[in-house]
């Protein structure tokens, strides 16, 4: 058989806590999960590979269902492939779900949507059990108007205003519009946190964390509500707020 005829198309669901590592993208003496993936997946198929994933996650930042592709010659059945991987895998980083994808499907080009999550911890005292997982922010903040604020960016719009420069952008030829669409975008109240959903067509770097540290302005009253349509009009970085820390940030899921 051809080397070619072997080849299969693995497609991965990956959980992990990013706490301890320094995003998605292998980098050189940094711990990564791309990179963690490729030792495991190498001792197990004796390939040099790089999977793939849906979009590069900050330092930090966690999924709960990533999606992650990979080609291989390797012929250990899918149902074995993810126990391999999950006894080989830090703690951190666990394998929900292993399948043969086509040939053409890729993690990041196929993908038509993507939901995040944001969550602040309101409370006076966060837990040393949940500070990793969490902003912590409990100074007076007008939920209604960071609620209201939310609404403005649904829609197809220029984002540049919430995109922090990206030097990984465009080296293979893909297009660089900052234009994109944004399905839904609300507030939640959940106890003593405060959530922050988002669904959308696709997200720039540092896009959800840029939106979350600009409604919190609205919510302290440095920021109109009005001023988030002047601000995203305006496709200037400058003119929005600070980036939230990576640790309150989930992509939650990958729609294709």
């Amino acid at each position: 058989m051809d080397s070619k005829d072997r080849m299969r198309n693995l497609k991965l669901i990956v959980s992990y806590d990013g706490s301890d590592f320094s995003g998605w993208q292998v980098q050189p003496d940094a711990p990564t999960i791309q990179g963690t993936l490729a030792t495991a997946i190498g001792r197990i198929t004796g390939e040099k590979v790089l999977p793939q994933a849906s979009g590069r996650t900050d330092a930090g930042v966690h999924a709960l269902a990533q999606v992650v592709t990979f080609v291989t010659e390797s012929a250990v059945p899918t149902e074995n492939f993810g126990k391999a991987l999950n006894d080989i895998l830090p703690g951190a980083v666990r394998v929900i779900e292993v399948s043969e994808a086509p040939a053409d499907f890729h993690a990041r080009h196929s993908a038509k949507a993507k939901t995040y999550r944001y969550r602040i911890f309101r409370g006076a005292i966060c837990s040393p059990f949940l500070a990793r997982y969490v902003w912590h922010f409990p100074y007076p903040l007008n939920e209604d108007a960071m609620m209201r604020a939310a609404g403005i960016v649904e829609g197809e719009h220029d984002f540049t205003s919430f995109a922090a420069v990206d030097p990984e952008r465009g080296r293979e030829g893909e297009m660089v519009s900052n234009v994109r669409t944004i399905y839904s975008s609300w507030w939640e109240r959940a106890g003593e946190e405060l959530i922050y959903s988002v669904r959308g067509s696709g997200f720039l770097h540092h896009m959800v964390r840029n939106l979350v540290g600009t409604f919190i302005l609205t919510g302290k009253g440095t920021l109109s509500v009005e001023d988030v349509g002047r601000i995203l009009a305006a496709r200037n970085r400058s003119a929005a707020g600070a980036t939230a820390p990576g640790s309150g940030l989930y992509l939650v899921s990958v729609e294709y």
